[in-house]
């Protein structure tokens, strides 16, 4: 799950950025620099307040500040590459889909816009500047795998297959209880759905997951309580891995994993 995703960062439909938004941009800076050793850069002025997280020197996430009077939920969101942002916006009011925001010119990044599918997903587009290079993945601190978890699969798996062109295969111990699909583009698995019905979170619907690669997911969830998160779901064994699913002091949900290579 790291080395084959590096190679398609940019290829259209596969994710290539998450950002999150949020009200005390200060205290969440300093809560992922703690988590991950991020370090910061600022971001697009465009865009709004908000920085671009370094490992290394090199742009791994985005967070943004939520204006003062926007009650919104902070969440990670996760950003599917495009070539066309107007194109593919066009294509997802056609599939059923929503375009809150944009396409908007980001500056040197390129153009971005804010989308839902047709069960309330939010996910992002972004048409990146040709200047921009792969980004780091499979790295500790860094994310490595997105999965949207929906009530389930059939409806939501054919409007990403039209709009970005995925390949959506069963997973091999899919059944009535296990409702699962991996998307592949090029044959390589870049993102899964993940139908759970009534398990959905009342709180959050339909939502993307970012996963984050650590190290040692239950040193990470441990860390996470230290530094005034909380954990989700306790460690233990995925498909993609050991991992745990944690929130920052703001809320924002998340996966840490010590994937399989």
């Amino acid at each position: 799950m790291t080395e084959a995703l590096e190679t398609m960062r940019r290829t259209p439909g596969a994710p290539c950025w998450a950002n999150l938004m949020v009200h005390s941009l200060g205290a969440t800076e300093e809560f992922y620099a703690d988590l991950f050793g991020w370090e910061y850069a600022p971001g697009p002025e465009q865009l709004g307040p908000g920085v671009h997280a370094l490992l290394d020197g090199r742009e791994v996430a985005g967070i943004g500040k939520l204006p003062p009077d926007r009650h919104l939920p902070v969440a990670w969101t996760t950003y599917l590459a495009t070539d066309d942002a107007d194109a593919t916006a066009e294509s997802i009011r056609s599939c059923g889909g929503t375009v809150a925001v944009g396409p908007l010119d980001g500056g040197f990044v390129g153009r971005v816009a804010i989308c839902s599918d047709p069960l309330g997903a939010i996910f992002g587009l972004w048409q990146a500047a040709p200047h921009l290079g792969v980004r780091p993945r499979g790295i500790p601190g860094t994310p490595v795998w997105s999965e949207l978890v929906t009530q389930d699969t059939s409806t939501v798996g054919k409007f990403y297959e039209h709009v970005f062109g995925h390949e959506a295969r069963a997973h091999a111990d899919s059944s009535e209880d296990f409702d699962y699909l991996t998307l592949l583009l090029q044959g390589r698995p870049v993102a899964a759905v993940h139908g759970v019905g009534r398990s959905l979170p009342h709180d959050r619907g339909p939502h993307w997951m970012t996963y984050f690669e650590v190290e040692d997911p239950d040193e990470a969830a441990a860390r996470v309580l230290r530094l005034g998160g909380r954990v989700v779901q306790p460690p233990r064994e995925g498909l993609s891995g050991r991992l745990a699913t944690v929130a920052d002091p703001e809320g924002a949900v998340f996966t840490v994993v010590r994937s399989r290579t």
